[in-house]
């Protein structure tokens, strides 16, 4: 105890230089466990886009490519299955659920998806929550439509505005479904996923609305008219009722006789595509090491700069009995005091701005990062700066034992 008032006396005859080491190390350490913790919380929020799907079946394109334009609408499909091999899974013993997902359309470059009631009922994200509205109800007539939070917020809409969909996915059409306006019967609420950028319609909307202009018309004029029958979809999400039968069902889907399909697992298929995303993660980390390390060769040469003006303090400590080895652990002890000052106030600082920002990034960027900042991963990293710190102080530590 009296070698750690020693130390911060110490510290305090040195007041601007202590204070601008501080305040070194608190931005360097701050940089580190914010990129440290927005990195874990990416991924976590990664893996929470979708949640609850056991299987997506599509056609044969390759993993990645199905998981990318089913759950995060990225791509386009290279094939449509028939709705016979949807009818034909909705019905297997082994599924619980099933969510037909039609794509190829958009609207001002929001991505429009065809499906059903299942969608609202069965589709979940993060740790299993359901998709809610903020506004209306979900789709009850042929051509009513649902959107995302982000479609709502920056285009503007609200409940009963009409929307014209776009043939195809770019931002600009010159292709546009004008004869059949959708009606905007619901607003979902923000969820941090894709779904906030998409346009939810009825699966034989999508059918409806790329009939020939007589029929279209006909269509829209008598709302209670039959609508064509559905042809073909892009893909299907599944739940089962047991999760032992997953890969028995992955492999009876995969030979199937009447009709090319594909199915993978979302788990294994992101895990893989966060793999390929590595190389990003790794930069983000290695910025904020080296900010770190050029903050501790800062204090090594503080350190190493007040030997000089020491002099006279460590004569004194030897007079009044100190060995070198309490010389060289008080030097060590005031870089510890340093760095603990620095992690407290930069885990504050990053606590205080995540509260404050918290509801901003969430509609700003649908980035949703945790508050509560501890864990496993950023226990180990206030660990190794720790290593680092009296690693790098060790140099400065000998010195003034050799001296004394």
């Amino acid at each position: 105890m009296m070698l750690f008032s020693l130390a911060w006396q110490s510290l305090l005859s040195r007041k601007k230089t202590a204070i601008l080491t501080f305040l070194s190390l608190t931005i360097s350490i701050l940089v580190l466990i914010s990129v440290e913790h927005i990195r874990l919380q990416t991924k976590e929020s990664f893996n929470r886009t979708i949640s609850g799907v056991d299987l997506i079946v599509g056609a044969p394109s390759g993993q990645l490519n199905l998981l990318l334009y089913t759950v995060f609408r990225i791509g386009s499909p290279t094939n449509n299955i028939s709705y016979n091999s949807f009818s034909m899974l909705e019905n297997n013993e082994l599924v619980d659920w099933a969510i037909p997902i039609s794509l190829g359309d958009s609207h001002q470059g929001f991505r429009v998806i065809g499906t059903n009631e299942s969608y609202f009922k069965h589709y979940h994200y993060g740790n299993n929550q359901i998709l809610k509205f903020e506004q209306g109800k979900a789709f009850s007539s042929l051509f009513e439509v649902v959107i995302g939070a982000d479609v709502a917020k920056k285009l503007n809409y609200n409940l009963g505005d009409r929307i014209i969909i776009a043939h195809g996915i770019g931002r600009t059409s010159f292709s546009k479904h004008e004869q059949a306006p959708f009606t905007i019967s619901g607003v979902l609420s923000p969820t941090g996923t894709p779904v906030d950028k998409s346009v939810h319609v009825y699966l034989s909307a999508i059918d409806a609305i790329h009939l020939p202009p007589a029929m279209l018309t006909k269509l829209v004029k008598n709302p209670t008219a039959t609508p064509p029958a559905t042809k073909s979809i892009t893909a299907v999400m599944l739940g089962l009722k047991s999760k032992f039968s997953t890969f028995g069902l992955q492999r009876a889907i995969n030979v199937h006789p009447s009709d090319r399909l594909m199915a993978i697992l979302p788990g294994v298929a992101m895990a893989e595509l966060w793999n390929l995303m590595s190389t990003f993660e790794n930069l983000l980390r290695v910025i904020g090491a080296l900010v770190l390390i050029s903050s501790l060769f800062g204090l090594s040469t503080m350190l190493l700069a007040s030997m000089y003006e020491r002099k006279t303090e460590i004569a004194v400590l030897r007079v009044l009995g100190a060995s070198p080895t309490v010389i060289l652990f008080l030097i060590l002890l005031e870089v510890v005091i340093l760095v603990s000052l620095s992690i407290i106030v930069s885990f504050l600082l990053l606590t205080l701005a995540l509260l404050g920002l918290e509801g901003w990034l969430a509609s700003e960027f649908g980035l949703f990062l945790s508050h509560n900042i501890f864990s496993e991963e950023l226990l180990l990293l206030i660990g190794l700066i720790f290593i680092a710190t009296l690693f790098v102080s060790l140099f400065p530590s000998i010195e003034a034992y050799k001296n004394v």
